[in-house]
């Protein structure tokens, strides 16, 4: 059992979504879920948002009178997250840090880009397994392999410092929570079959240690748990964050499920399950949760559940 840590509450925090696998500009909003204006100065753009197959968050944590900012992921292409900023008018000065929830191309593509603008000495968050070469083999039998990540000594030429985490790990001033390698304790989370990495030069199961949340204590209220992929399966994660802090009650679950794709659909209704056992005020199912279990949560979780598309400002 992990030790107990002092995750510090928060006033409030913001999740804005740089990239994501979807797009709709005509979305409605409230207080909480702050959409993109349709349009500037009574003149609707021609330029737009982009959307790929892809994750990118940056997470704005407030304590006090302090703010800390961290961007979860970077998407896939290194054309969407930074043409998305610059649409939606936001700069990453302040950022103290990039989070990788794990090292896939679709989480990775624009690190150079986001160390760009964050500035040199930027601290990159990731676990080592991310370096490994990686593929997934079909019942077909076909075999394909993942691009390939960048070298640590070329993330440090970028000018980030890299920093290896297989525990959690806190950031923002005790504010922000990593989760670090997350325990598997369910039944129904089985990760993603067929994945593999390389490991002493050969290819093994791959079992996602490398696969990590964010966590924000909004203390009364609950947990905040922000996922990448959740190839540990997002109960699993949900639980590691509970126990890892001692919160009894989360209050929104955010990122992606990977619940898409026929060998993943059986774990769609036990998720949903557990998922309704939790006084959630937001479910926001993004990236490779996909459209079947996507379309789940939102008839099983209504007043909870919020269809997420690229700018979108969740705000708790």
């Amino acid at each position: 059992m992990e030790k107990r840590l002092n995750l510090c509450e928060a006033d409030n925090v913001e999740v804005t979504t740089l990239v994501d696998n979807y797009s709709d500009v005509l979305l409605p909003g409230n207080q909480t879920i702050i959409r993109p204006p349709l349009a500037r100065e009574g003149v609707i753009p021609k330029n737009t948002l982009l959307a790929e197959h892809g994750l990118s968050l940056l997470v704005k944590v407030r304590v006090k009178e302090e703010t800390h900012s961290i961007v979860l992921d970077t998407g896939y292409t290194n054309v969407a997250v930074p043409h998305n900023l610059k649409y939606l008018g936001l700069t990453l000065e302040d950022v103290e840090a990039i989070v990788l929830s794990h090292g896939h191309m679709d989480h990775v593509g624009a690190i150079k880009e986001i160390i760009d603008l964050t500035g040199s000495g930027t601290k990159l968050i990731m676990h080592p397994d991310a370096f490994h070469s990686r593929s997934i083999q079909f019942p077909s039998d076909q075999l394909l392999s993942f691009p390939e990540f960048p070298s640590k000594d070329k993330l440090k030429k970028w000018g980030a410092e890299v920093v290896e985490n297989t525990k959690p790990l806190l950031l923002g001033n005790n504010s922000i929570l990593v989760t670090g390698e997350i325990p598997r304790i369910t039944s129904f989370e089985k990760g993603m079959p067929g994945a593999l990495i390389k490991q002493n030069g050969k290819f093994i199961s791959d079992t996602f240690k490398d696969d990590q949340s964010i966590v924000i204590n909004l203390g009364n209220k609950g947990l905040v748990v922000i996922s990448g992929c959740a190839h540990a399966g997002i109960i699993n994660s949900v639980k590691y964050a509970m126990a890892l802090t001692g919160q009894k009650n989360v209050c929104a679950v955010i990122g992606g499920f990977h619940l898409s794709g026929a060998v993943m659909e059986p774990s769609i209704e036990p998720t949903i399950k557990e998922m309704k056992k939790m006084p959630l005020q937001i479910i926001s199912p993004m990236h490779c949760t996909g459209f079947k279990a996507i379309s789940r949560f939102a008839e099983e979780l209504p007043d909870a559940f919020v269809l997420n598309s690229v700018g979108t400002r969740i705000i708790l």
